[in-house]
């Protein structure tokens, strides 16, 4: 029901607020309205008068209050809309779930991937170094930094091989909730299907032992898993050397591996967005629900995530949820943020961030209504805790922060092949061992920079191209990326600094 100009977008007929597609004056006039106040392009302009306590809306729904009396044409932002934290909305679980068209299994989408001995499918074909604690992330460095592009040349079949460290992994309770999502983050890194081996190093006496996340997760040694430590293998050079000749050993099979033609359905995707604008709930993250609601139907996977982000929004989830059972699960997720973040003296509404504020996000209400449209419009098959295996084809979702590098860690771990990623403001990053494509979410920002983004998503609002034509597009690129096609993160080197584990609990 969006009605558009050539300056504004009025989203619905039943919205109080108009999204400014350039920049205004005060004095201006558009679409019938003076404005009052200079707007930014991406910001928000009052269509009528709203009273002091009224709800402000967008989308056709309730984005915040006005925290002052609100007259027609006025630039409505935090000086005037206010999140309010007894704001309701009705769960109606189920309510809108309804039977998914999916393409004959014959006739889905196929895409060029590795298959691994398990039945899971990579695409991309790592050699991965993982460390059980901050000890042993130098060594690990280390050990992959020998593997330059040079030495690996004899290699083709090999994209690489990668240190995943981090800053844990000790000073933790072994019965906390923090040490349980690190052990199921480095099992799912471990089994990941992008990697064709994996050597875990740990330092050998920390509390993340690597024999206990074997024995928990089931992982057994041999030629595509392997483990050592410092302290048992003498010290950081004798366990640099160890670690470079057990990887060299690893390379011919990894390099033996050849791509083949698999479905769609062994396709598993992140959906995220980060550096949000005003631009992002109207372009990228539908387009992007487009594109997922084509992949569910072809039998695969889309992976929503980031909790706090679709705080406001989670009621347009729980209508979907294929069972009572499973909206219930998302509502719990929910309100163990209201408890985590009130714990730790905050509240949900600190997010949005001031990047996203200064793209014209004003509330988190606003800005979940607009992350959750990145997941499309099929049923809610499966609620999932951070970094835990996703076993469930079709609309999913991981909990997590609303942290993307984070938040991406998880949703690899589940067994995230391919990550989508949307942004307004331009975020620079990429999640080996899985290729990310970033989705720029209006067309200014695409030109600026070009060189980080795969595809522009603000050529719906600058050149009308449609949601569902950006849709397919983002799908067919999803397979291309799968298949082999480097993204723009992979050609600048992305992907040695964003394995960052979600740490919750108490550092002792």
């Amino acid at each position: 029901m969006a009605k558009t100009s050539s300056d504004t977008i009025l989203l619905h007929s039943e919205d109080n607020v108009r999204m400014a597609l350039r920049a205004f004056e005060a004095g201006d006039t558009v679409d019938g309205l003076t404005v009052s106040q200079a707007v930014s392009r991406g910001h928000k302009i009052a269509t009528r008068e709203i009273a002091q306590g009224d709800a402000i809306r967008k989308y056709n729904q309730v984005i915040g209050f006005a925290s002052v009396p609100i007259a027609a044409g006025d630039h409505v932002h935090t000086q005037n809309c206010a999140y309010r934290a007894d704001f309701e909305r009705d769960p109606e679980p189920c309510a809108g779930a309804q039977p998914t068209d999916f393409v004959p299994a014959s006739e889905r989408a196929q895409f060029m991937g590795y298959k691994r001995p398990d039945g899971r499918v990579g695409t991309r074909n790592y050699i991965g170094i993982l460390t059980t604690v901050n000890c042993s992330a130098t060594v690990a460095r280390m050990a992959a930094a020998h593997f330059t592009p040079e030495r690996l040349a004899a290699f083709p079949n090999v994209d690489g091989v990668a240190a995943f460290t981090h800053g844990t992994g000790c000073g933790m309770a072994m019965d906390g909730e923090g040490f349980g999502m690190l052990q199921r983050t480095l099992a799912g890194y471990a089994a990941h299907p992008n990697f064709a081996g994996v050597l875990v190093i740990g330092l050998g006496c920390e509390v993340m032992q690597i024999s206990l996340m074997m024995e928990t997760y089931g992982l057994k040694e041999g030629e595509r898993f392997q483990r050592m430590t410092i302290q048992e293998t003498g010290g950081t050079r004798k366990t640099v050397e160890e670690a470079v000749r057990r990887i060299e050993a690893m390379l011919p099979a990894a390099d033996a591996c050849r791509r083949e033609a698999v479905s769609a359905e062994h396709l598993s995707v992140a959906l995220q967005c980060g550096g949000s604008d005003g631009y992002s709930g109207i372009t990228a993250n539908p387009a992007l629900g487009n594109a997922a609601d084509q992949l569910v139907r072809h039998g695969g996977t889309a992976i929503l995530a980031e909790t706090p982000e679709i705080f406001g929004a989670e009621h347009l989830l729980t209508r979907r949820a294929e069972t009572p059972e499973i909206a219930e699960k998302l509502l719990e997720r929910i309100r163990w943020w209201e408890d985590y973040t009130a714990r730790n003296k905050g509240v949900m509404d600190n997010n949005p961030s001031p990047g996203n504020k200064a793209g014209g996000l004003t509330t988190i209400l606003e800005k979940s209504l607009g992350a959750a449209a990145k997941g499309g419009t099929t049923n809610l098959t499966g609620v999932y805790e951070y970094s835990e295996r996703v076993t469930t084809p079709g609309f999913v979702f991981m909990d997590s922060p609303g942290y993307d590098p984070a938040s991406i860690t998880g949703q690899v771990a589940s067994g995230a092949n391919l990550v989508c990623f949307t942004t307004g403001r331009g975020s620079v990053f990429g999640y080996k061992p899985a290729p990310s494509m970033k989705l720029a979410t209006n067309s200014e920002m695409f030109a600026r920079m070009s060189d980080d983004m795969d595809i522009n998503c603000g050529v719906i609002v600058s050149d009308g191209v449609s949601v569902e034509e950006m849709g397919e597009q983002i799908f067919q690129e999803m397979l291309d990326v799968a298949s082999g096609k480097r993204t723009k993160s992979e050609d600048l080197g992305f992907g040695d600094n964003e394995f960052i584990p979600w740490q919750v609990g108490a550092v002792m």
